[in-house]
């Protein structure tokens, strides 16, 4: 008995001029306890009208008919989207004939002659089309996720930059602006002030507002860069001067040119990864010196950040929580870029950007942007 037992009966064709072997292959499937509606054709015409018409679950063709050989009809049902498997059920065909149509797409092949393994060969070709079709089906949901995915990434990460350039506005104009006048304020109460006590507080004070001070901007600078609108080449400078004074770490920096012209989003990655790859080698690297090379060559923006620090592995790098490097990653993938990671135990890291300009999204005003 076939494992095989669908609901329905299975709808079969039949390529076949002669009514003795279709007879015969019917009487085959039914011992065997297959259940099968099987139609006949004999001619080209018939087989594409019947293949056009409703759908079949198995299609066996014998491969020489007058005038026609299977191959042809093959050809007419292989343009389906979803054909059925196509099995040669034949008594004239070479072993080199049936692997090249096997190469051609067909499922399987049959002799006549040995006829009882059909209802098997029909379960087995039906079982790896069902496989090929789910196999099919789970790589289109992949890709409709991975798309969702990405989108979803980009959409994020827009709303991030607008977010903080939101916080950056807002920590200018009013945390700024008081401390700026509390400053002030306090500068005059020390000036006006005859008692020696309250002149030093007076001026401590003053010390730790311009300290504030400093700090707002300098967060406000994190999150939302004016330098990104003198241009990539000074932004990405502006980023190595800054964390060259704060480590000590001899930080060198190399362009193709003085002036890179980008669309504002590919500026904002390119920045964004300069940015988190300093601040990685700040926090787990123990380097001595840092390059950046930036260039535009070749309609491709490449940016490179290497390290000559300790390193890591790949276990490092692939670990669950590994989240700075995965969401560069899919900020590279949002402008249609991508980023390498190159990096050993001893000898270092090296983060490299590319994004071909070419095929860029199209550019969006700077204030969008970010």
């Amino acid at each position: 008995m076939v494992t095989v037992a669908p609901d329905q009966p299975l709808n079969i064709l039949h390529l076949e001029d002669s009514i003795a072997d279709h007879e015969l292959a019917i009487r085959t499937l039914r011992r065997a306890g297959l259940s099968c509606q099987v139609f006949r054709v004999d001619s080209l015409p018939d087989f594409h009208r019947l293949t056009d018409s409703q759908p079949f679950d198995v299609i066996l063709a014998d491969y020489r008919l007058p005038g026609f050989t299977a191959l042809d009809a093959w050809e007419h049902v292989a343009q389906k989207p979803h054909h059925p498997p196509f099995v040669l059920l034949s008594g004239a065909i070479g072993e080199a004939a049936a692997v090249d149509a096997m190469r051609q797409g067909v499922a399987d092949y049959l002799l006549k002659d040995d006829m009882s393994r059909l209802p098997h060969v029909i379960t087995r070709a039906l079982e790896v089309h069902e496989a090929r079709r789910a196999r099919e089906q789970a790589v289109t949901e992949l890709a409709v996720s991975q798309r969702q995915l990405a989108d979803l990434t980009e959409h994020l990460q827009t709303s991030i930059e607008q977010e903080r350039a939101s916080i950056a506005r807002e920590i200018h104009d009013d945390i700024g602006g008081a401390l700026t006048a509390v400053r002030f304020d306090v500068a005059w109460i020390g000036r006006h002030s005859a008692d020696p006590a309250m002149q030093e507080h007076a001026l401590s004070a003053a010390d730790m507002l311009q300290h504030a001070i400093g700090a707002s901007q300098r967060i406000m600078m994190n999150l939302r860069p004016p330098v990104l609108e003198e241009g990539l080449v000074a932004a990405v400078q502006w980023l190595a001067t800054g964390f060259e004074r704060r480590t000590g770490v001899a930080t060198r920096v190399q362009t193709s040119s003085e002036t890179i012209h980008t669309a504002a989003e590919i500026q904002l990655v390119a920045y964004r990864t300069a940015q988190e790859a300093l601040t990685n080698i700040s926090k787990h690297a123990h380097s001595s010196k840092v390059d950046i090379e930036l260039s535009d060559e070749e309609g491709v923006l490449t940016l490179e950040v290497a390290d000559n620090g300790r390193g890591m592995d790949r276990h490092t790098r692939e670990k669950p929580k590994a989240f700075g490097l995965k969401g560069l990653q899919e900020r590279a993938r949002t402008v249609g870029g991508w980023l390498d990671i190159s990096s050993r135990p001893g000898q270092g890291t090296s983060v490299i950007l590319s994004i071909p300009l070419t095929s860029a999204p199209p550019s969006k005003t700077p204030g969008d942007a970010q």
